[in-house]
């Protein structure tokens, strides 16, 4: 009790500081600052509001224990405190604080061939209808489509409160069994698709110095290498510093493509000073569910046994068509569970 005594003292004083400063007209007149104050004050807002909560309950339950009249009614006190204490104790778990955030999404076909494209397409639309489920929205950035028909590369954003502490559960390789359409013998072949996820950083996250960009423009070029456009739209970005290279043709106009590039862009420098920060940071890592990276399978989809297997979690399912449709929140409340057992272990 007293080690969460101190916790919500200590959360108190943050709250309150926190909220003296966005007052502050210092802070309020610096953009960068005043976004993270603002973004501070929002993760903090739910927690205070429970620890306020904790504390009438506590008072009530007090009072019940030293009034004969209100004994009666210490152990529904008693059930409310415990209830909130559970609740406090999940609240005040580490979080990551791009939670919040939108999200970028890549999806490319892996192993597998021309099967491997068309399970890298099933993928995307699983997504794009899971994140419409969920009250999301849905943008497509870039699309490259495969010779057979699938989908070689897939780049989409998704809008929302809270997007990424949805998706980020879905990075990593998925993995596919079933018998392909072009398999005359029947035989069940392996194939994959990678999805990385990643937060969509605004400007005051990633500072990009216009100087550290070589951009190249060029015309697009559709399926097989026709060109799709007479002028020079296409743009491909590279950050000298990193090396990340993206390139977008997908507008006519080479301004809307720039403009997606740099979206792109930004959000993966961001994840890759994310993955650097939780590298040096050994329980950061240990409180997630898998790390997110494409080579780790995280989900098997076997189609003959309708079975859908988060190796994660080691949880199975028999209702493949419906996870097809973006039923996914079985996973997601599952994983999410799972952080946050980790989280209050860390």
């Amino acid at each position: 009790m007293a080690a969460l005594d101190d916790l919500i003292t200590e959360l108190e004083r943050s709250y309150t500081e926190t909220r003296d400063r966005m007052s502050d007209p210092a802070v309020y007149n610096d953009h960068r600052e005043a976004a993270e104050v603002g973004r501070r004050l929002k993760q903090l807002e739910g927690p205070y509001a429970l620890a306020q909560q904790w504390r009438q309950a506590q008072a009530d339950l007090a009072a019940a224990r030293g009034d004969s009249e209100l004994a009666e009614m210490a152990g529904d006190y008693e059930a409310e405190v415990a209830r909130l204490e559970e609740e406090l104790k999940l609240a005040l778990a580490e979080r990551d604080p791009a939670d919040e955030k939108d999200v970028i999404i890549e999806v490319r076909q892996g192993v597998g061939g021309d099967e491997a494209a068309l399970w890298a397409d099933e993928l995307q639309r699983m997504l794009q209808r899971y994140a419409e489920q969920r009250g999301f929205k849905f943008e497509q950035l870039e699309a490259t489509a495969n010779d057979g028909g699938g989908l070689k590369e897939a780049v989409f954003a998704i809008k929302g409160d809270g997007a990424y502490s949805v998706f980020k559960f879905e990075g990593g390789t998925h993995r596919v069994q079933r018998v392909p359409a072009t398999e005359s013998a029947g035989r069940i072949h392996t194939s994959t698709a990678t999805v990385a996820v990643m937060p969509e950083a605004e400007d005051v996250d990633v500072e990009i110095d216009e100087n550290d960009l070589k951009i190249d423009v060029y015309r697009s070029s559709g399926p097989g290498g026709q060109s799709v456009n007479t002028t020079d739209s296409a743009v491909r970005i590279t950050h000298l510093p990193t090396g990340i290279v993206v390139a977008m043709q997908d507008e006519r106009s080479q301004l809307q493509n720039r403009e997606k590039a740099m979206r792109v862009l930004r959000a993966r420098i961001y994840e890759a000073e994310r993955e650097r920060q939780a590298a040096e940071q050994a329980a950061a890592r240990s409180a997630q569910v898998g790390t997110g990276a494409r080579a780790e399978k995280i989900r098997t989809y076997n189609f003959a046994e309708n079975r859908v297997t988060d190796h994660r979690i080691k949880l199975t399912t028999y209702r493949l068509d419906q996870v097809l449709q973006g039923d996914l929140n079985e996973y997601t409340e599952a994983l999410t569970a799972e952080e946050r057992r980790r989280a209050l272990e860390a």
